[in-house]
């Protein structure tokens, strides 16, 4: 792909950045949980309920980091057209992801020192109060679920009729989890005050709060990995390499036309670059020769290619 073949790319491609529906999810969710954050932490510091409390610490993160993946959106939408980011600016919702899965990470660790603390410290706990606060973060954590989990149908629907790969929205599904997470914890925290109100197990109300946090420390080391991926453009082990590799089996056979380096690394959330070096017996054998052979690959959208001739070409 020569430099006007990349302009032309950027033209087609250059809003692969953006997911409108995802945007406007993550915005109206990001108010949906403040404002819940707000009530739950008032809630459980008035009524004495480390689950509670802990939910709404663990939902003011989640304020945070959903703000920061509509800011995410919002920034990668408004440089689009920036001709600096050689490829788009899609890895910006990336990067807001892995940072919601950092800030993941650091709610479960002061939820659980929080827990533990409350664990050698009992209060007393105002049950109905706080079980009707938790239920009504649950009803909230169930509708943004809902809201999000539609703008992930709709860009999973569009991602695939444009790729026959599974590709998702990273900074969507960070957004998602933090939702979902708190959907759990807010479940957990209903079963916390439900065993300490009927059984009197009032040591289920932080024991809860830790099994909380180890749950969102697991989700949160998942997300880190797959965003980290993306970021780190560890993606050789992506079957469209594979793909490369087939083509350049297949076509070049008559030639003896050999893979001498290979290098893929992904520029959108369907869309991948690679960088080719060949060897060959081939002395017709032309870069863009080998552009159409993997044209056929409609995921790779930039090429740049080096061919080698063995000295008998």
């Amino acid at each position: 792909m020569h430099s006007h073949d990349l302009a032309e790319w950027r033209h087609d491609h250059v809003f692969d950045a953006g997911n409108p529906a995802g945007e406007r999810g993550a915005r109206v969710v990001m108010w949906i949980t403040a404002a819940t954050m707000l009530v739950e932490i008032a809630a459980g510091w008035f009524y004495n309920s480390m689950a509670l409390l802990a939910d709404g610490l663990h939902m003011s993160s989640h304020a945070l980091a959903i703000g920061l993946s509509a800011y995410a959106y919002a920034t990668a939408r408004r440089h689009a057209q920036d001709a600096r980011y050689a490829f788009g600016t899609w890895k910006i919702e990336v990067l807001g992801g892995f940072a919601s899965a950092v800030f993941l990470l650091g709610i479960a660790a002061l939820m659980v020192w929080g827990s533990v603390e409350r664990l050698f410290k009992p209060e007393p706990i105002h049950y109905p109060e706080a079980m009707a606060i938790a239920v009504l973060g649950l009803l909230v954590n169930l509708g943004c679920a809902l809201i999000l989990g539609r703008a992930h149908h709709h860009e999973h629907g569009h991602a695939h009729g444009h790729d026959h790969h599974h590709h998702h929205d990273l900074n969507l599904k960070s957004a998602y989890l933090h939702v979902v997470a708190d959907a759990a914890t807010s479940v957990a925290a209903i079963a916390a005050l439900a065993g300490g109100w009927w059984l009197g197990w009032a040591w289920l109300d932080p024991a809860m709060g830790i099994v909380g946090a180890i749950v969102v420390a697991i989700w949160a080391k998942g997300l880190i990995a797959e965003t980290a991926k993306v970021l780190l453009d560890r993606e050789m082990d992506h079957p469209v390499v594979d793909e490369i590799r087939a083509v350049i089996a297949e076509r070049g056979a008559a030639g003896a036309t050999l893979i001498a380096d290979l290098h893929v690394w992904r520029v959108g959330r369907a869309t991948y670059a690679c960088a080719l070096s060949l060897v060959t017996h081939d002395a017709q054998l032309t870069p863009r020769q080998v552009r159409d052979w993997l044209a056929v690959h409609e995921e790779i959208v930039h090429a740049t290619i080096e061919i080698h001739r063995c000295s008998d070409a």
